[in-house]
């Protein structure tokens, strides 16, 4: 828990005195007693100088006084009501209100007042005591994994900044500003605007590090006036990558928040900004308390009101710490866009969404919006199989097929042998995309969305986290048609979904995505039978034991099923593919996505394998 004091903000609506300007309140002050009157000078309703002064009290006087006694309460407006001759005040402050009345030496309510600071706190019985707020933060909750690991929790960070407080005059703070900030190797240009906008006592951030990972010490600072290091907790991931983009950050509210929420927000607060600590701010954050001290005039501080904190709850999540950092190191080398995901197919449960590197803070794990490429056939399969066909169904697998003028061919790679008349299993393992275009009658595309269904793909749900189920849109041609059914068209997936669909054929029935520990959501579509399951089983071990995922062939356990997947883009005007891989096996499975590779087995296998054999180790 931490105090913090409010800001010495004045309350401006309080300055008028005696002589008077400023515009009186419609409520004229001869409806309202004295008494009321008063009260509402001390709100802002009235001036001063509408008040009936008793012989010794002056308008002036008692609107210096009431300034100098309230600005530390942070510019926060009480309510106070005219009660015969007393005085009802009510604080709205974090945490609860502070209520008491005071007594209002008049004779009578409508006679003359005289002023005195006892008449704002019965505590002010010392002519220079004043009131100061100071917030008590609450603790802030952790995000969790499973098993209650802490992924997010309280760490040791050094803050490096300029507290106006130490330095003299604004142009030297703006230049020490500058020097820090090219110590530390920031934006010397934005850092100083920083400074330069701050208030005179003022603790100005420059960058944070955590404990030990700093680049300077406090000694090699030191020199530059009023630079400081600050050593303090702030809640932190294992690693700064660490499913950075999905858990989010924590920092100083922003002037939008605070303007969209002034009751809820202030500025100096610190809050969720982004991911998960956004979005379960209100409950990771708690509610911010207030202590009131009565500050005498010699300094002796005693409290006078206390409404405490109440510390965040903690939320969590599904992540495994241990498959979520395996999964970070295994996409830690790859230079493009990338991304894992990998999920408990019983219950849907995500073990680890990792984003790669070369994201630049993307998430593209769960809400990425890419096509899937042939990782699509899961669902084509699934289709063909309602429309009567078999894994032994024969389809031609030609080197290439025309549709309305549209030439569409397998990868450069596709084996000789695997070409012809072939069993639809063979054509699936090889990734045929002549023999699947071939087959685009057999399914409407209303047939090719209901499978999609069935496996827990384009059917939106709110799961309490950013999440993209993927998009099957009726084909607007038969060239289009022929694009979606290898993965290409309009259809579009999330790493996500694409684990989900492999995690459906491995458990037999779909079940959707959860991060968020305790929330339920039932899936949709019709539901995929024990014969459906048995025939697509069959058909994606045949990709591990004799197709484009021979590679996971030896890998220990139990039977390994997966698809490889590659869709064509043009960037730069250059023709690249994004390449993917999805598998299962026992109860996890994943999916991998690249941005830009060669094939999904060359560029995505490796960190499928890398996954499964680590998973192995560490999942018991």
């Amino acid at each position: 828990m931490k105090r913090v004091i409010l800001g010495s903000a004045l309350l401006l609506v309080l300055t008028g005195c005696g002589g008077g300007g400023g515009t009186p309140h419609p409520n004229e002050p001869d409806r309202a007693s004295n008494v009321a009157v008063l009260a509402g000078a001390l709100t802002g309703d009235f001036r001063f100088d509408q008040v009936h002064f008793a012989t010794g009290s002056t308008a002036a006087g008692a609107a210096s006084d009431y300034q100098r006694i309230v600005a530390g309460m942070g510019g926060v407006k009480p309510q106070v009501k005219a009660v015969g001759t007393a005085l009802r005040w009510s604080w709205p402050l974090r945490g609860g209100s502070w209520t008491y009345t005071t007594k209002v030496s008049a004779k009578g309510a409508d006679g003359p007042v005289t002023w005195s600071p006892t008449v704002v706190s019965p505590t002010l019985t010392d002519a220079k005591a004043v009131l100061k707020a100071v917030t008590e933060e609450p603790a802030r909750g952790d995000i969790l994994g499973a098993g209650g690991q802490p992924l997010v929790t309280s760490r040791p960070v050094v803050v490096f900044g300029i507290d106006m407080a130490q330095v003299s005059g604004r142009a030297k703070a703006v230049r020490s500003a500058r020097r820090l900030a090219q110590r530390l190797g920031i934006d010397p240009d934005a850092y100083a605007k920083l400074v330069k906008a701050a208030g005179d006592k003022q603790f100005v951030e420059a960058i944070t590090y955590r404990a030990g990972q700093a680049p300077v010490s406090a000694a090699q600072v030191a020199t530059i006036p009023g630079a400081r290091v600050v050593h303090t907790d702030s809640p932190l991931a294992p690693t700064k990558s660490f499913a950075a983009p999905i858990l989010g950050a924590v920092g100083p509210v922003t002037a939008e928040m605070v303007k969209k929420d002034p009751a809820k927000y202030r500025a100096g607060d610190v809050a969720g900004i982004s991911g998960l600590e956004a979005r379960y701010d209100d409950q990771l954050r708690g509610t911010p308390g207030t202590i009131v001290d009565r500050v005498a005039g010699d300094g002796t501080v005693t409290q006078v009101f206390d409404a405490p904190p109440v510390d965040g709850r903690p939320l969590t999540t599904t992540l495994d710490l241990k498959l979520q950092n395996l999964a970070e190191k295994l996409l830690a080398g790859v230079k493009p866009a990338s991304a894992l995901v990998a999920l408990r197919p019983s219950t849907g449960d995500i073990l680890a969404a990792a984003n790669g590197p070369g994201n630049n803070g993307l998430n593209l794990a769960t809400y990425g919006r890419m096509p899937p490429g042939s990782t699509f056939k899961t669902v084509d399969s699934l289709a063909f199989l309602r429309a009567g066909m078999t894994p032994s169904s024969i389809v031609p697998c030609t080197n290439e097929t025309t549709v309305d003028g549209k030439k569409f061919t397998n990868d450069s790679d596709y084996p000789a042998g695997a070409t012809g008349n072939v069993p639809l299993s063979t054509a699936i393992a090889n990734s045929c995309n002549t023999a699947v275009i071939s087959q685009r009658d057999k399914v409407s595309s209303d047939a090719l969305a209901s499978a999609a269904a069935s496996l827990g793909f384009g059917v939106d749900h709110d799961t309490g986290f950013p999440a993209f189920f993927g998009q099957v849109p009726p084909a607007a041609s038969e060239t289009e048609k022929a694009a979606d059914m290898i993965g290409q068209g309009k259809v579009l997936a999330s790493p996500m979904v694409m684990a989900s669909v492999i995690g459906a054929i491995q458990a037999g029935s779909s079940t959707v995505p959860r991060l968020i520990d305790g929330t339920e959501v039932k899936p949709a579509g019709r539901a995929i039978t024990a014969k459906e399951d048995a025939q697509l089983k069959e058909i994606f071990r045949a990709v591990v034991t004799r197709g484009t995922g021979l590679g996971l062939a030896d890998i220990p356990g139990k039977p390994v099923i997966a698809k490889t997947g590659t869709a064509e883009f043009d960037r730069g005007g250059k023709r690249l593919t994004h390449a993917w891989m999805i598998a299962a096996q026992g109860d996890i499975a994943v999916a991998v996505y690249v941005d830009e590779g060669v094939t999904g087995a060359q560029t995505a296998g490796p960190v499928v394998e890398g996954f499964l054999r680590g998973a192995s180790k560490q999942v018991h």
